[in-house]
């Protein structure tokens, strides 16, 4: 097995979830994992200096050493113990979740196509397009629903952090990616992208 890379990028709740959720279900388990950058965030006070932070939607936010290493893992053939992360209280949870190699990784991230070594480790680079209204509205959705978030603390975070940042380091990522998909106009379906990504990653998976 020589396992390929996908990466799924763009804004927070632009939809790149959804579609790397789609991509598991008509991949299936058996040949496709998913490696989320999520579970790769510093936590609140165990940052090293330099890193982590309040600030969620920043590159230094994120353990990148550490998704590279275990991403390069997998593309090897190795299995991993990867990270989980708690959002509620901001912090990794002491378990780690068994991960073994599949045919197809895909990897789902807001920050994966900025960054240069994390790029270099992907065979397919995709990028999700949602403008900032709809991301508002569905991240409002899901932090107030999933996340124990209120709306004020959710449209603060929005305007002070998370679109700032997607304007600095995710939408300037878009130039790398290999696909562009636009999730607003199909409402999260994808319409004729779907089947052109699915074709795209059978053409380069074992």
């Amino acid at each position: 097995m020589n396992p390929i890379a996908i990466g799924i990028s763009g804004g927070s709740c632009s939809g790149k979830s959804t579609l790397t959720d789609r991509l598991l279900e008509r991949l299936g388990p058996d040949k496709a994992v998913i490696l989320p950058q999520d579970d790769y965030f510093f936590g609140l006070g165990d940052a090293p200096p330099g890193k982590g932070g309040p600030n969620f939607d920043h590159p230094d936010a994120v353990d990148f050493d550490n998704l590279c290493a275990q991403l390069a893992q997998l593309k090897t053939g190795e299995a991993i113990n990867r990270p989980l992360y708690d959002f509620p209280t901001h912090l990794p949870k002491e378990e780690t979740e068994h991960t073994a190699p599949r045919p197809v990784i895909l990897v789902d991230g807001i920050l994966i196509l900025h960054h240069q070594p994390m790029r270099a480790l992907l065979d397919l680079k995709i990028f999700v397009e949602c403008d900032a209204p709809n991301r508002l509205a569905r991240r409002l959705d899901r932090d107030v629903r999933e996340r124990g978030r209120t709306p004020d603390s959710v449209n603060t975070v929005f305007a002070d952090q998370v679109n700032p940042m997607h304007e600095k380091y995710v939408e300037p990522s878009k130039r790398h990616a290999d696909i562009v998909v636009n999730s607003q106009q199909s409402g999260h379906g994808f319409e004729g992208d779907f089947d052109v990504v699915v074709d795209r990653i059978n053409s380069l998976s074992p």
